[in-house]
């Protein structure tokens, strides 16, 4: 039984009103940039150093087999836009590639992914805020100050397009400063006698570099961003491809070089303690409190900026999606700011229930870990059809005599593809507990499962897919 199309009709008012609004709404390539390196460093890496510790110093092995992994997605995105550069990103490829209701399942799941990986970020966000208020870090305060990191972020988005890629400019210029500090000037604070012992998880070798990929991931979510924001992007078949790569080659030399930093200043016993693992180092790199201080200011900033990205996110999703008709059309109208209203109050509605469910029966770090491995299982499965939109293509391009880069592209493909199955795979928690175990996969579940009625009462107002552009 097929899902019955609709074919789309063009709003007169709208199309009139279409030219000035993308002139006020689009960004060029140094924006697109720090949306990829500000969605990417947020507070991820920040709070990572305690969620590794777990594990210990083995999880730089982690690190850099996920930063690979995390190129060879950008190389798949930065291909893909070439190809397909319209706003949704993961979304609009399965959508072209595999039809409606694999669109519709990428979609669900990438917003998911969106305002669930908000949550996580505004909970690491507040593990930093708690280093000067808050700091016997009651439950109640602490959650308090995560709804005010969530929608802060959310009033900024609502005011337009312009001021979020002013922000998003000014936080990403600090936060990636702060990180390549400590990266450069903590190489000489590096004890060996840190590095040992290297795994403390008491699994074999590879099931704990497989549970840091897993947690690794969350720090470079962020790397498709540009492609799904394509609309608001100037000259995006460029602009989309080179933001992409060179963000996330800037991100992953600072990444590897910190977390070394990390682990070889401080002891993994010590740093599975610590609520805000970098401004520790400082303190241990210079002495006093005044450096972990001005550390975590940054943090904060940083954190900030990444949800302010993330926020802009959550709505561009469900906003391409609607204008297909796989959401609901709430999503797709917008404001007299230019931008998706419905789209981001409720994503961020979503992110502080979210995070107000997961801190009743945790605590603040444990929180953080569960919501990323959450969000690590519903980003893996948009950059796995991604991956597999693309093989598919290029295998239809190489039967039609249209090969440049077909190695090339395949690898990447294929090696994108390897990494988003071994995500999901190891997105467990450490630890006894059953429920804490598995929460990662239930939480995306149950989250997943809730996609079901509403693509059922989208059916009748699906548009056809797009043909599949020629090979570019």
């Amino acid at each position: 039984m097929t899902d019955r199309v609709d074919t789309p009709r063009e709003d007169a008012g709208s199309a009139a009103e279409a030219p000035a609004r993308e002139s006020v709404q689009q960004f060029g390539l140094p924006a697109a940039m720090a949306l990829i390196v500000g969605s990417i460093i947020g507070v991820g890496v920040f709070n990572l150093p305690t969620s590794l510790a777990a594990y210990g110093p083995i999880t730089l092995v982690s690190m850099a087999l996920t930063t690979v992994g995390a190129l060879a997605l950008a190389l798949l995105f930065a291909a893909l836009s070439r190809r397909l550069p319209s706003d949704g990103g993961p979304y609009a490829y399965a959508r072209v590639a595999f039809g409606n209701p694999l669109g519709f399942a990428n979609a669900w799941s990438y917003w998911i992914t969106a305002w669930a990986g908000n949550a996580a970020i505004a909970v690491g966000w507040v593990l930093y805020v708690e280093h000067f208020i808050n700091k016997d870090h009651d439950r109640l305060i602490s959650v308090l100050l995560v709804l005010v990191g969530l929608w802060i972020p959310a009033a900024v988005n609502l005011s337009g397009v312009k001021n979020m890629g002013s922000v998003q400019v000014i936080t990403t210029i600090i936060k990636f400063a702060v990180l390549a500090f400590v990266s450069i000037v903590g190489l000489f604070f590096i004890q060996s006698a840190n590095f040992t012992p290297w795994n403390v998880s008491g699994q074999s070798t590879i099931a704990a570099i497989g549970g840091g990929m897993a947690i690794a991931l969350f720090s470079y979510l962020g790397v498709e961003c540009a492609a799904v924001a394509a609309a608001k992007v100037r000259d995006p078949d460029r602009n989309v491809p080179r933001a992409t790569i060179l963000g996330t080659i800037a991100t992953a030399v600072v990444y590897m070089l910190s977390l070394t930093v990390v682990f070889g200043v401080l002891p993994s016993s010590q740093l599975a303690e610590a609520s805000a693992p970098f401004s520790d180092v400082a303190n241990a790199m210079f002495g006093g409190t005044w450096a972990g201080n001005v550390l975590a200011i940054a943090v904060i900033i940083s954190g900030l900026g990444a949800l302010n990205g993330w926020t802009m996110i959550c709505a561009e999703m469900p906003l391409a999606a609607a204008k297909d008709g796989l959401f609901p059309p709430a999503f797709k109208r917008l404001s007299r700011n230019g931008v998706p209203a419905f789209g981001i109050i409720a994503s961020t509605l979503l992110a502080s229930v979210a995070m107000a469910v997961n801190y009743l029966g945790s605590g603040g770090a444990t929180v953080f870990t569960t919501l990323v491995l959450m969000t690590g299982i519903t980003a893996a499965i948009p950059y796995g059809f991604s991956a597999l939109a693309q093989l598919k293509w290029r295998l239809a391009d190489h039967r039609t005599l249209d090969t440049p880069r077909f190695v090339r592209d395949t690898v990447v493909a294929g090696l994108s593809l390897v990494f988003s199955i071994l995500f999901i795979w190891y997105s467990r928690n450490t630890g006894n507990d059953p429920l804490i175990y598995w929460a990662p996969f239930l939480l995306a579940a149950g989250a997943l499962l809730l996609g079901g009625p509403v693509y059922l009462s989208q059916r009748k107002h699906l548009t056809p897919p797009p043909p599949v552009p020629a090979y570019r």
